[in-house]
């Protein structure tokens, strides 16, 4: 049976999927956007260094990525519904009590643990997969681009309310209402509930489906190149409004520039889908790189004024999180999307490794050396190499010569 065909499982149409599937990626990614604008707050309540608040983020970041591939398994076999609503619940605890998080450890346990594991199971890559499986191969591109822009929208949204937050109760009561947003999650979950049918084509055990993955050097490409995605990211989201502030800045123009990168990725992340539809996705993503290394290369450059910096914000806004439904739709197209949560989630995690190491070294080289200026020049060299091993990936979906044993 086709995803085109595919029955609605009662009120939960094609459309109510996507449109469900897309709030949540805005809920999740908003809120985890603007954890930037806590780590000066939170450092200086606290009397700690950057490297404290950094560690923790790194910590939620990893435990991100190491869980979205089991949380992409329970999806893939038992449906997102269950698995978004506890990711929704550990997610809003973690955030609340990060606000009452007064030692290392305790920040380590709110906002790395708890927040990394609600984050895996509210990932909009569960939600995405549901969606790509509710929707034609000819459209699934575009789908999945609408999914990630969504999430986009949630930077731009939520990170100026989170800033007004701050402003009007303080940064501890914030991330109460924050949570709260968080916790928003459950009652959207219902409407991805239930197992997604299976497509046509060879029956593969999901064990199958990893072996085949691993024996693929495409895969190991993508695995490789997300990574820099990852680093480029965590290292700009949570460092990008010290950053500012360090260098003579009004904190509002860090929550901005953030707000600002969330949209122009609406408009990229959403372009990129549409395209990807209709070229070649490894070219696009070779594209997208090099010019991450391009426009930080320029920002570091030019001399640093509010203008400079929405000016980056916006073109690397354009490239931020187009990356997201190339990478996931040619793990679709070339394997299939039958088991696409559980090999887009192992893509997903290299991607959050890279992460760790953004935001965990922009910590660590600040405190010691009381600049960024080596980890921007790191980011713009890690972009050259992404658009170099994005090149000779293999596009062609993989032809079985025979149905797998079930």
């Amino acid at each position: 049976m086709s995803a085109q065909s595919a029955p609605a499982f009662g009120w939960r149409t094609p459309l109510v999927v996507i449109l469900a599937g897309c709030t949540i990626a805005l809920l999740n990614f908003g809120v985890r956007s603007g954890f930037g604008l806590f780590m000066e707050p939170i450092s200086a309540a606290n009397g700690w260094g950057r490297e404290v608040f950094a560690f923790a983020i790194g910590v939620q970041t990893v435990l991100w990525g190491f869980g979205q591939p089991f949380a992409g398994a329970f999806a893939d076999r038992y449906g997102s519904g269950r698995v978004l609503a506890v990711g929704a619940v550990f997610y809003a605890i973690g955030v609340a009590l990060t606000s009452v998080s007064s030692s290392p450890g305790l920040l380590t346990l709110t906002t790395g643990m708890l927040v990394g594991i609600g984050l895996a199971g509210t990932s909009f890559t569960v939600a995405l997969a549901a969606i790509a499986r509710m929707v034609s191969p000819e459209r699934r591109s575009w789908a999945l681009g609408l999914g990630t822009a969504a999430g986009s929208l949630g930077q731009f949204l939520m990170v100026p309310l989170g800033q007004a937050f701050i402003a009007a109760y303080g940064w501890a009561f914030a991330l109460v209402l924050l949570s709260l947003f968080a916790l928003a999650i459950v009652p959207l979950s219902t409407a991805l509930a239930g197992k997604t049918p299976e497509t046509a084509g060879p029956k593969q055990s999901m064990g199958e489906a990893l072996k085949e993955a691993g024996g693929e050097r495409s895969y190991w490409l993508l695995i490789a190149g997300f990574f820099v995605c990852g680093f480029h990211v965590s290292f700009i989201q949570t460092h990008l409004p010290a950053y500012v502030v360090d260098r003579g800045l009004d904190p509002r123009t860090g929550a901005w520039a953030l707000a600002l990168v969330g949209l122009a990725n609406v408009i990229g992340s959403y372009t990129a889908g549409v395209l990807g539809g209709k070229h070649s996705k490894k070219y696009m993503l070779s594209f997208i790189y090099f010019a991450r290394a391009i426009v930080i290369t320029v920002f570091v450059l030019m001399p640093m004024t509010q203008t400079s910096v929405l000016i980056f914000a916006f073109f690397m806004g354009l490239l931020w999180l187009s990356t997201v439904p190339l990478t996931s739709g040619l793990v679709a197209q070339i394997f299939g999307p039958r088991y696409m949560a559980t090999l887009f989630g192992i893509v997903f995690f290299s991607h959050q490794v890279g992460g760790f190491l953004g935001v965990w070294l922009g910590g660590r080289l600040f405190d010691l050396t009381g600049s960024y200026d080596i980890v921007w020049w790191i980011s713009a060299a890690l972009g050259i190499f992404s658009a170099i091993v994005h090149y000779p990936i293999d596009e062609r979906p993989l032809v079985r010569a025979a149905p797998a044993s079930a």
